[in-house]
């Protein structure tokens, strides 16, 4: 089984940056799309951002397109969430995720469609 372990997390000051990494713990992780989430208390963890295999096909929620970035290097089992402009909205656990898929161009984006899960990492931006 794949597990996952995010990493980058931290308290950064409004307009500030953060790069989040997630790193798979085996070279099995192959044919996995994966997706970044993020939760507060109180609230339904969300999507932020997702990307297929091939990394040809992404998405963002609408409150952060052009602010932050999804990529990954399947040559070292990492997918990667650039933050940038970071707003104190944006202050939750953010959470990988990653699913099997047959196809390399597929983009899951609901928590229901994914079944592996990292621990979640801290982000905190303060105003």
């Amino acid at each position: 089984q794949v597990q996952l372990v995010e990493s980058g997390g931290g308290l950064v000051q409004a307009g500030g940056s953060l790069r989040l990494s997630c790193a798979a713990s085996k070279r099995t992780f192959v044919m996995y799309c994966s997706g970044w989430f993020r939760q507060t208390p109180g609230k339904e963890r969300e999507l932020v951002a997702a990307i297929s295999w091939d990394g040809d096909n992404t998405y963002y929620t609408d409150s952060v397109k052009g602010r932050f970035t999804i990529s990954r290097d399947n040559a070292k089992d990492t997918v990667y969430l650039e933050m940038n402009n970071l707003k104190p909205e944006d202050t939750a656990v953010y959470y990988c995720a990653a699913e099997k898929v047959w196809e390399s161009v597929v983009v899951r984006l609901t928590s229901d469609e994914y079944s592996v899960w990292g621990q979640g990492t801290q982000v905190t931006v303060s105003s």
